[in-house]
Order: C-alpha cells, then structure tokens, then sequence
C-alpha cells in the first residue's frame, strides 16, 4: 500500500494525530493547548505538534 501523504502547511503549526493533519493554527500558543486537550481525551492517539517554520514536529505527551 502506498504511504498517505500528510499534506503540511507551508505556515504556521498543525496538530498531526496518527501521522495526518488534523487542524492548522497560526499561534504556537494555540496548537500546544489544542494537542495537550486532545491528548487528554485522547491517551491511545498519537499526538504531534508539526512545525511549518522549522519543519520539523514533536510528540505530545501528558504525564
């Protein structure tokens, strides 16, 4: 099967659940609290914080 392609944004931040772009935001403020929220709700999903500017991301974890 070919690999998806997560279509990242060129700006910005993006919240990555289980490698796919779910929500983009223009604040870092913003994307944090919106993956630590849904990381909450969420434990069993992979969450990540993709950065458009360094392009590069981070995995979210509560603990």
């Amino acid at each position: 099967m070919p690999k998806s392609i997560r279509n990242l944004p060129a700006t910005g931040y993006a919240i990555l659940v289980d490698g796919c772009v779910k929500a983009e935001f223009s604040t870092k403020d913003g994307v944090e609290s919106g993956a630590r929220d849904l990381k909450r709700r969420f434990p069993v999903l992979q969450v990540k914080v993709y950065d458009a500017l360094a392009k590069m991301d981070h995995e979210i974890n509560i603990g």
